[in-house]
Order: C-alpha cells, then sequence, then structure tokens
C-alpha cells in the first residue's frame, strides 16, 4: 500500500536517499558539513516523497510561537499594504509572528515553492498568485492551514476578486459621461488579473456599440511591480497622448498608474478631466485625497476577513468547509471624471 502524503516523516526521507536522519536533519538546516552530492540526493528523496517538515512538532519542542506568513509579489504598494493592515489588525493581540515574504514579480511562484519547501511556517496567506493543478499539491504538502487571495481553488479558503467587472464599471461610467474615445493603461504581463481588467474594458465598450481598439490600449516600458507603477502609467500615457484622433478619457488597470498617467497629461498642458477623464483601480488613499476616481477592492477588510479566517484555521485545522467568498468591486466616482463632455 503506497504510504499517505501527509505521513511521511525524516525517517522516510533518510530511507529514500539511503542517509543517516541526521544527515536529512542537516540539509534541512542548510548545514555546510554535507557533499554536494549527498544533498541533492536528499533534496531529490524531499521532492519524490513532497516532504515538509512538522511545524506543529518544530514549535512544541522548540516552545515557540506560530509563525504566519504572507506571501504576496511585493509589499512596497500601496495595493499590498492595505492588505497587510487588514491581516495585522486581526493579528492584534494574537501569539503569531508574522512573516512577509516578498515573491518579486519576475518569478514569483519559483520562490513561492523555495519557501514551500523549507516548510517554516504554521500557516500561509498566498495573495496575487494563481494556483493551479500543479501548485495545488505543493500547498497541500505544506500540512497547514493555507488561504487564498485573489484567485479562487476549490481546495483552499479563498478569498478572490470579479476583475472584469470592476473594469467595466469603470468604462460604463466613462461612456455616459459622453466619451468615445476611451483608452485604457495596463501593465505589460499577461497575468489572469490583468487580462480581466481588458475584458471588461472590451465589453463596456461594445455593449455600448463602441470599437474595441487594442491601439488605444497603451503600456509601459518600467518593469517594477509587474508593470503597476507610478513610472509604468506615466510612460503609457506619453504613448496614448500621441494618438490621433485624441482620447478624451484613460482607465487605468491601476491608481498608481493613474496617478502617473495625471503627471503626463499636465505636463503635456491639458487638464484632468476637462481635456481627459482618468479612472484608476484599487481605490488607495491616495485616491480619495487626489479626487481620483476609483474601483474600489475593498483590500484592508479582505485582509481582515482572509487574516480571520487562517486564524480559525490554526485553532480548527479538522474543519472541512471551504469559504469562496467572491467580492464584486465597486466604482468610486470623483473629480477626475464627474466632468460631462459636451456632445
Amino acid at each position: 500500500m503506497a504510504r499517505e502524503k501527509s505521513k511521511v516523516t525524516i525517517y522516510d526521507v533518510a530511507d529514500r536517499a539511503g542517509v543517516a536522519i541526521s544527515t536529512v536533519s542537516r540539509v534541512l538546516n542548510d548545514s555546510p558539513d554535507v557533499s554536494e552530492r549527498t544533498r541533492q540526493r536528499v533534496i531529490e528523496a524531499i521532492d519524490e516523497l513532497k516532504f515538509r517538515p512538522d511545524r506543529v512538532a518544530k514549535t512544541l519542542a522548540q516552545q515557540r510561537t506560530q509563525s504566519i506568513a504572507i506571501a504576496i509579489p511585493t509589499f512596497t504598494t500601496p495595493f499590498h499594504n492595505e492588505l497587510l493592515k487588514g491581516v495585522r489588525s486581526m493579528l492584534v493581540g494574537e501569539d503569531h509572528d508574522l512573516l512577509l515574504f516578498d515573491l518579486g514579480s519576475r518569478s514569483p511562484l519559483e520562490r513561492l515553492l523555495g519557501m514551500l519547501k523549507r516548510g517554516t511556517v504554521n500557516g500561509l496567506l498566498l495573495a496575487g498568485v494563481p494556483v493551479d493543478d500543479s501548485l495545488a499539491p505543493e500547498l497541500k504538502a505544506l500540512r497547514a492551514p493555507v488561504v487564498l487571495v485573489g484567485h479562487h481553488h476549490s481546495q483552499f479558503d479563498c478569498f478572490y476578486w470579479e476583475n472584469a467587472v470592476g473594469a467595466k464599471a469603470a468604462i460604463s461610467h466613462l461612456v455616459k459621461q459622453g466619451h468615445r474615445r476611451i483608452g485604457m493603461i495596463r501593465s505589460f504581463t499577461e497575468s489572469f488579473l490583468q487580462m480581466k481588467r481588458i475584458e471588461g474594458y472590451r465589453e463596456a465598450l461594445e455593449e455600448a456599440h463602441l470599437t474595441f481598439d487594442e491601439a488605444l490600449i497603451e503600456s509601459g516600458t518600467t518593469e517594477k511591480h509587474a508593470g503597476f507603477s507610478e513610472e509604468h502609467g506615466y510612460e503609457a500615457m506619453q504613448r496614448l497622448l500621441d494618438i490621433d484622433p485624441p482620447v478624451t478619457a484613460v482607465f487605468a488597470s491601476s491608481d498608481v498608474q493613474a496617478i502617473g498617467a495625471w503627471k503626463a497629461i499636465r505636463e503635456a498642458g491639458k487638464s484632468v478631466p476637462e481635456d481627459i477623464a482618468l479612472v484608476g483601480y484599487d481605490d488607495i488613499k491616495t485616491s480619495h485625497f487626489l479626487g481620483l476616481s476609483s474601483v474600489d477592492q475593498d483590500m484592508e477588510n479582505v485582509g481582515q476577513a482572509a487574516g480571520k479566517r487562517l486564524l480559525f484555521r490554526l485553532e480548527n485545522p479538522d474543519t472541512e468547509e471551504r469559504v469562496a467568498q467572491l467580492i464584486v468591486p465597486d466604482l468610486r466616482v470623483r473629480e477626475s471624471s464627474r466632468y460631462q463632455r459636451p456632445s
């Protein structure tokens, strides 16, 4: 009978690799006192068996508090800061260490898999990373509760958005304000999030009997934060300003892109919203003060809900029921797009 993955122990790894358990322990702790050949043999055995160190046993043995990790593409953007605020508020008074794991925008999956193989956390909140049939078993092998933010998977608790609906609301609003030439600022990536927002942009145009023109969708060259940055929005807006006939409104895939676009519009001697209306996405706090219309994703409350669910999972590990909460974003209309364009 095949041994269940959940029962794999350090003894199984040692047996598969043909080494002592002390050698496996040294490999797990990155000790230099192991030859490269032996280390590779142990790593291969760990991968084959999908072994993950038992964090609960480790915690009891070392008398340490439990560790919760938040793995996100970056924690320096306003969007992710709102999520972190919500999670942090749930941990006030709780005896848990909060670990931030920056996955980066270039190879997030590779970095995530490396973290999972170390098996060093008691719970994981994973944001902004799509979970497919190859990643799901790796998360299960962690043998710790996992909560997803931003993507849906039937095997995990998850909180996710209808991105196409949010984008569609933004474009429909601009159409009602009299705009017929509506540009879009996108990131350079082909992420699920980005493609769904383009989908909503297209659907809204088609429902208004306006032509969908890919030439009106622009991105910048700055790659940090996967293109969700002020610099990227500034560069994309410069390209949109060169289009003839000109666009009279722009929908940006994030607020930070919209803020960069606003600077480019101002430098071109044009005004918002009289010459070009502007709508962003995320509704970060800065947008409130700037008067930027934006699609609100309620990030802080989502962070609270996800953090609360993770704590529940830690205290009730045998609960089988999964939470799958779909958050429908709301458009917050402000000065940047409130201007009614003359017919």
